[in-house]
């Protein structure tokens, strides 16, 4: 009996290999790319006298920051100036961040009011900042609003603690007092008990079925470990303090730049516009069946939309809000067109001084890379805790 051969399929066929293979050329050619275009500029930078490197952040700076959170001066190192060029652009961030978040809360929930004049106020709103390119907004807000304020002599005030001027805007501010860590402490120990406290009492509202003042129970709690805090340190944390005119200059208080409040506001507007829209799919996409039966047990409007419908709705808003919050970090980076001297703004100024273009450039994209990683870990977070539970 002849036996019979199996024929080997040859490996140009092989429905493994070839995927594998083609993955590999795929690689080596974007490899061989970006290593050609890297040898190439180093060879470049050789023939006029420049080697790559990053020990140039230790020379002296040689140039003065206005807007700082530490201390700065010009005979500073390079690398202090971009650590104070990062401080400014997450102040800028995290302050845009939050309070983009609470405005596109608000205006998303005015946007389904039923009050017609809300109603339009919002739909008013998210149209005009969501149409009007961001640098358009931020220069508008430079040029037009903050630059043609009074000099600081003739500067608007407020009942003497705040005022308005194109050097700056001056308003009060907390002074810390020497006992403020140990009302940290427990100013963080009393929001964990409050919320605990909290948590109890609800539940035992959902048991008996009797109202249990759940919030006034929390803040009695809060109130009472300030009490403890207080007779530790026999001193309030902090104080206030007001500013007032000096020359040429306010001394006291805190004073807000243009630069900064321009960008500021022009970061929150934009981001707002587009995270009202985001609130307002995610209600629209929670089935009526919900709030018609919570109205059929009675509830409030304001509880409906608190413990029914924002809950669910946040699995659908958090997703897209996300992408908005990154873009508002790497927005930030517009400052430079204000003269706000955030990372990129400190970067391109060395540039200019040192002509590291290449390492600037990797050492700026790093750390937005850095921040925009941290912010999607965080955000993911969060949604993992409205996630539904699946088998």
């Amino acid at each position: 009996m002849q036996s019979i051969t199996k024929e080997k399929t040859p490996f140009w066929r092989n429905k493994r290999i070839v995927p594998t293979l083609l993955q590999a050329l795929f690689l080596i050619l974007i490899v061989s790319t970006i290593a050609y275009f890297f040898l190439n500029s180093v060879q470049g930078l050789k023939k006029i006298g420049i080697t790559l490197g990053f020990h140039f952040l230790t020379s002296n700076a040689s140039f003065s920051i206005s807007d700082t959170l530490i201390d700065f001066s010009p005979s500073d190192s390079y690398g202090k100036a971009m650590l104070v060029g990062l401080l400014n652009t997450l102040k800028v961030s995290v302050l845009g961040i939050i309070f983009s978040i609470l405005i596109g809360l608000i205006i998303g929930i005015a946007r389904l009011s039923t009050n017609g004049l809300a109603r339009l106020f919002a739909a008013t709103y998210i149209e005009i900042f969501r149409n009007i390119p961001l640098l358009v907004q931020i220069t508008m807000l430079y040029l037009v609003v903050f630059l043609p304020l009074p000099r600081i002599e003739n500067s608007i005030h407020f009942f003497d603690i705040a005022y308005l001027s194109n050097r700056g805007n001056a308003i009060p501010w907390f002074a810390v007092h020497s006992g403020w860590g140990v009302w940290l402490v427990l100013l963080i120990f009393g929001l964990f008990l409050a919320r605990y406290i909290w948590k109890v009492r609800i539940a035992k509202q959902m048991e008996t079925g009797v109202r249990a003042f759940s919030m006034l129970w929390g803040a009695g709690a809060t109130i009472f470990v300030f009490l403890i805090a207080f007779v530790i340190t026999g001193q309030s944390p902090l104080s206030i303090s007001v500013p007032v005119i000096n020359g040429k200059s306010f001394s006291g208080g805190y004073v807000i730049s243009s630069e900064f409040a321009s960008i500021l506001l022009g970061l929150i507007t934009y981001t707002s516009a587009f995270i009202a829209e985001i609130v307002r799919g995610g209600i629209l996409a929670v089935p009526k069946g919900q709030t018609e039966a919570a109205k059929a047990l009675g509830l409030k409007k304001s509880t409906i939309l608190r413990l029914i419908i924002l809950p669910q709705a946040n699995r659908i808003i958090i997703p897209p809000a996300t992408s908005q919050l990154l873009n508002l970090i790497k927005n930030s980076s517009l400052a430079v067109a204000v003269g706000y001297s955030d990372l990129f703004s400190v970067g391109n100024t060395i540039i200019n001084q040192t002509g590291r273009a290449i390492e600037m450039i990797a050492l700026i994209g790093g750390v937005y890379l850095a921040l925009s990683l941290l912010t999607s870990l965080l955000m993911n977070m969060f949604n993992k805790h409205y996630q539904l539970i699946e088998r």
